[in-house]
């Protein structure tokens, strides 16, 4: 007697999904003949057409839709099985817990998080966001196994020395959100004095924590509105209400409304975004924080003004 193949399941359920054999054929990347074999074999196996042939294209019949609808349950039991079993061949079958800081959330991470999902499935990252002052208590009290901070101008100067630390961008211009129709939303590059008299949107949130607040070297700034959460705040920007600093990695994570610029200020040294862990990462770890190098280096962290 004849069995039922797995490429046969495959042929029938994509014609049925498709209506005729060309387009099960360009869907599965076979010839038409190989798709009428696989068809053929398959109602042989069933003792009974599955397909009415037609002028244009087939239908099926009901025992074709039968087949087709339990094929489609096979198939994903299956596919569920390649995936568990390369779980099983991967050594980085781990839990690992990834914070950051809010706008490494809007690109970076979500990079990182994607190739890692496809490189490395039994690798199981939760996502924690915070602040880098919170990052790093929990870094050390265990609860973060990798986190993504700032540091530099105008942030504390946190204690790192008992931590391992890698650098993910250099410091260098800041970058201002403006509105689209902005008079600055032409230029690429502008200087403090360009900003001076501009109503300020700044953050606000709890003592201790770092926020983005009107040009640090832009003397008594016009602040107009404190707002501690982004979306609204880049919400009162794109509504034409101010303007607002905004980390070079949120650049590609701007709504379309906002336009952003380079601020040349020689006064001003930027910041500097770093991995951390514990001074002996774990393998699941340490493929972590090269995920997020290699979101990086390819260019998250360094999209150009629009």
């Amino acid at each position: 007697m004849a069995e039922f193949t797995v490429p046969a399941l495959r042929v029938v359920h994509a014609v049925v999904g498709t209506g005729s054999f060309t387009a099960a054929a360009e869907l599965l990347g076979y010839t038409q003949s190989a798709i009428s074999r696989q068809v053929a074999a398959a109602e042989a196996a069933a003792g009974t057409p599955l397909f009415v042939r037609k002028a244009r294209g087939v239908e099926a019949t009901r025992a074709g839709e039968a087949f087709a609808r339990r094929a489609a349950a096979v198939l994903a039991e299956l596919d569920a099985l390649g995936r568990e079993l390369a779980t099983l061949a991967d050594p980085l079958a781990e839990q690992v817990t990834l914070g950051a800081f809010p706008t490494a959330t809007w690109s970076l991470v979500p990079k990182a998080v994607a190739a890692l999902s496809s490189e490395h499935p039994a690798l199981a990252v939760e996502l924690h966001e915070a602040s880098s002052p919170a990052l790093l208590r929990q870094v050390r009290a265990g609860g973060v196994d990798v986190a993504v901070i700032a540091v530099g101008q105008s942030l504390p100067d946190y204690d790192l020395h008992d931590l391992r630390t890698e650098r993910l961008t250099t410091g260098g211009m800041g970058i201002v959100a403006v509105p689209k129709d902005h008079r600055l939303a032409g230029r690429s590059r502008v200087s403090v004095e360009d900003l001076s008299g501009e109503p300020w949107i700044v953050g606000t949130g709890p003592r201790g924590d770092p926020q983005f607040g009107a040009w640090p070297t832009l003397p008594e700034p016009r602040i107009v509105h404190r707002i501690h959460d982004w979306n609204a705040r880049l919400g009162f920007v794109a509504a034409g209400l101010g303007i607002t600093t905004v980390p070079r990695i949120a650049v590609s994570g701007l709504p379309a409304e906002i336009a952003t610029v380079e601020v040349d200020d020689p006064a001003y040294s930027g910041r500097i975004t770093l991995t951390v862990t514990r001074s002996e990462p774990s393998p699941g770890q340490r493929v972590v924080v090269a995920a997020l190098r290699a979101a990086a280096r390819d260019g998250v962290l360094r999209s150009l003004p629009m």
